[in-house]
């Protein structure tokens, strides 16, 4: 069975994402003083005395801004909530009730979910009694907290895992895909397309997407969790800002995914920015693709592109052409990514791997160092994601880097592993030399 949801809902700036990392006991949810930071549906686990569901953060509802963008955060929210088996309506105790909250209770009286209403901003238990002015929004009891402080938010929890139904959680098998890449490439377009929903906002405007939203599906019957981030820009750039957490995160998201997908935008090819973007995932020991987004509108050389990425990555990933317009290649661009996702998980057999060893020697003899010449006599595989090799010599101080790549790059092509980061330790043999 799946974990049941508690969908976090309220107008912008009440405190929304700093108390669902307060009952998740994390600091998944970007927080920032600015108002407007949450903007799409971000899910983070959460445990309360042995029982286990899922807190959904929603950005800030706010029914009298027209905008394009409050529009598309208020229908991410409605999701949420329509997917909910329990609202948590978030207001301000100390800016008391307002236009927004009436309305936003309005709407979750009239619906089929069952609300809880938290008055945040309690910071002492001597101004509890603000929490009182909210029983007239009709949606029972509210419960005053502290997000910052935590007062509260025990009896809260208490009260959200009463009035949930009970689930099992199952055992999480998914394959985890991070979509990454640098600023207004394509990331929320592709992941949209692939879901055939609107599951993230998408505007002109880089930089929309601020946190890394999981999405669970299924792509032939196999368990995936699509990852999208925010645009990932060098630090420095950012230091300061509400785009350095979400840079954290995406960075985060890298690393904990089985495969890292670097979206580029085929209009400007494969920039040393996308390098260095799949240079990091690299680095994360995570597996990499890079898919050149918005093919349907450019004529780039995808040749030249595959070309630069081989001399400049020494993971050499597939570099594959997609369009989140039309559709073209997701379904291929999907395929190879639980393809290397798979073979990252992979074991090599003792037997082949020696066999290989003995022939990587007869096409190319190891070098001699000093006089004295290297000798491989044995590899094995001793771990997965990422692939980890122990090769015996008779000295490691005679491996040059030239014959360490040599060996790499025929491994690679060997097993179809390019794009799957290997770590290949090179061990003196005792009493050989």
């Amino acid at each position: 069975m799946r974990r049941p949801t508690v969908a976090v809902v309220g107008y912008p700036n009440v405190g929304k994402s700093t108390l669902v990392n307060r009952l998740s006991g994390t600091r998944e949810a970007v927080v920032h003083a600015q108002p407007g930071v949450t903007r799409d549906r971000k899910e983070v686990e959460a445990d309360w005395n042995g029982v286990g569901f899922t807190l959904v953060d929603t950005g800030g509802v706010d029914l009298a801004d027209d905008s394009e963008l409050s529009e598309a955060v208020r229908r991410q929210a409605r999701a949420a909530i329509a997917e909910a088996d329990l609202a948590l309506l978030v207001v301000d105790a100390r800016a008391g009730l307002r236009p927004g909250d009436a309305e936003l209770a309005a709407e979750l009286r009239g619906g089929s979910v069952p609300a809880i209403v938290a008055a945040n901003k309690v910071d002492d238990a001597r101004q509890a009694a603000l929490a009182t002015e909210f029983y007239g929004l009709g949606l029972g009891d509210p419960v005053a907290v502290s997000a910052t402080q935590g007062l509260g938010t025990g009896d809260l929890l208490d009260l959200i895992v009463e009035r949930l139904p009970a689930a099992v959680a199952a055992a999480d098998d998914a394959t985890r895909l991070a979509l990454i890449g640098r600023p207004n490439v394509g990331k929320s377009s592709l992941l949209n397309r692939l879901l055939g929903e609107e599951r993230v906002i998408v505007t002109p405007t880089a930089g929309t997407t601020r946190d890394a939203i999981d999405t669970r599906v299924e792509f032939d019957g196999r368990p995936v969790v699509l990852v999208d981030t925010a645009g990932l820009r060098r630090r420095t750039k950012v230091v300061g800002t509400v785009d350095y957490y979400a840079q954290l995160r995406s960075e985060r998201a890298a690393e904990r995914a089985a495969v890292a997908i670097v979206v580029c935008d085929a209009l400007d090819g494969v920039t040393s920015e996308d390098l260095r973007i799949a240079e990091m995932a690299m680095q994360a020991k995570c597996a990499t693709g890079i898919a050149l987004n918005k093919w349907d509108v450019t004529r780039t050389d995808l040749e030249d592109a595959k070309a630069r990425v081989r001399q400049k990555l020494r993971q050499r990933p597939q570099v594959m052409a997609v369009s989140a317009l039309t559709g073209r290649g997701l379904k291929r661009l999907v395929a190879e990514a639980l393809s290397l996702a798979d073979r990252s998980a992979g074991w090599i057999q003792t037997a082949e791997l020696n066999r290989f060893l003995g022939e990587l020697q007869s096409a190319r003899e190891p070098p001699a160092v000093r006089g004295k010449r290297l000798r491989m006599y044995y590899m094995t595989q001793f771990d997965t994601s990422p692939p980890r090799f122990a090769v015996q010599v008779n000295d490691r101080s005679r491996v040059t880097r030239d014959y360490a790549y040599f060996l790499e790059n025929r491994l690679r092509e060997r097993w179809r592993l390019h794009g799957v980061p290997l770590v290949i330790d090179f061990k003196t043999s005792r009493g050989r030399s």
